[in-house]
């Protein structure tokens, strides 16, 4: 009974790693947020052009996740994640002197594909390491570092780009990447089996019904959390603030999901998974139905924080069961299930786009609300279905 309620040995310093690496890998992600104002400005672009280095961004990211995946399996996840980090802090440098948003696309889409080899990388990492009873603590671990990042990016990006201007906030982002690079050769490779073949590991997965309806409800919550928040600095920037306050603003995302994963972690084992899903689910509705009903600088903060509290609740649990649902064949499943999270949030930033640039932001977020609702009631129903 205690081999499955209890973390491996050395557990907690490869955690430490894995979250300074997913934590890196947010805090690039996320950075971009509150300087694509001032990138139109200074590149002479509108916000719908420059929200599509964002999209290109999700889209690299979500794309490559089966590329990463099958790379892991045969070179080694350790490996994986250090070539990826050296390749995204390369481009990342690269993107720091982008004279056009053309260009600026081009390397955040490199970027962004090779910072997509991470954080899956660790949640497999954590799948073949960790025993079921504790594996849902440890992922919220990795959630509460994914936050961290997530508002150490949009606080501080926000901040720094005021003061020194955005290219300096790339550069700073893809520095970081270059030193973890090299320090997470000290990260032991888990021992695991001898994959079987990616296609077969992908056949494997296409043939699970209850594969498919966790990669619909990743794309969705992709959509309506990542690739919606992307426009919440902007929208507050809309109000006549600088970018600063939109930073810290979008920054209560990040807050929220801190703030909410103490409590989520004892409440997993004691409530179902449908029910921690219900409860996310419900936050997430009231964190756009907030800024919906009217948009202010304080209707924005609060609705971050509710998002962070339903990310912390529902992301997690949708990830537990991405780990679990073919465990066969569990690299694949975390690749495609990260695919499509970022293919979702890449879809809802360009859906969002046209919106955003007409200024149009309370339409974005009631839009946000109709199909969070919907997510809202389909997660819990299906994790209950799945538990009968």
């Amino acid at each position: 009974m205690a081999a499955v309620t209890r973390e491996p040995d050395g557990g907690r310093r490869a955690l430490r790693l894995l979250r300074l690496a997913v934590a890196t890998s947010s805090l690039d992600r996320f950075a971009i947020s509150p300087l694509l104002v001032a990138i139109g400005l200074e590149l002479g672009a509108s916000l719908a052009e420059v929200a599509v280095v964002a999209s290109g961004y999700f889209v690299a990211y979500g794309l490559l996740q089966p590329v990463w995946g099958m790379l892991g399996d045969r070179i080694g996840l350790v490996r994986v994640m250090r070539i990826a980090l050296l390749v995204a802090g390369v481009a990342g440098l690269a993107s720091a002197f982008a004279p056009s948003v053309a260009a600026l696309a081009v390397l955040r889409t490199v970027t962004g594909g090779c910072f997509g080899a991470v954080n899956p990388a660790g949640l497999v990492y954590i799948g073949d390491t960790w025993p079921g009873g504790v594996r849902q603590r440890a992922l919220m671990q990795l959630a509460a570092a994914t936050s961290t990042g997530i508002a150490v990016a949009t606080a501080g990006a926000g901040l720094l780009g005021d003061l020194t201007g955005w290219r300096v906030v790339l550069g700073a982002t893809a520095v970081i990447a270059l030193v973890l690079g090299t320090v997470l050769r000290t990260l032991p490779e888990p021992v695991r089996d001898r994959p079987s073949g990616p296609l077969q590991a992908l056949a494997t997965v296409v043939r699970s019904g209850w594969a498919w309806v966790v990669l619909a409800l990743a794309f969705t919550e992709g959509a309506v959390v990542v690739g919606v928040l992307t426009f919440v600095a902007p929208a507050v920037q809309s109000l006549g603030y600088g970018a600063t306050v939109a930073g810290f603003a979008a920054a209560g995302y990040g807050v929220g999901v801190m703030l909410t994963a103490g409590a989520v972690r004892p409440l997993v084992g004691r409530l179902s998974a449908a029910a921690l899903a219900g409860i996310g689910g419900a936050f997430l509705v009231a964190a756009w139905a907030v800024p919906a009903v009217a948009l202010t600088l304080p209707t924005a903060v609060v609705g971050g924080l509710l998002l962070g509290a339903g990310w912390a609740f529902l992301h997690s649990t949708l990830q537990n069961w991405a780990t679990s649902v073919v465990p066969q064949a569990r690299a694949a499943m975390i690749a495609l299930f990260a695919a499509s999270l970022f293919l979702g949030s890449a879809a809802g930033t360009a859906l969002a786009s046209g919106a955003a640039d007409a200024g149009d932001f309370t339409a974005v977020f009631r839009v946000a609300v109709l199909v969070t609702g919907v997510l809202a009631v389909a997660a819990p129903l299906a994790l209950r279905a799945r538990a009968r």
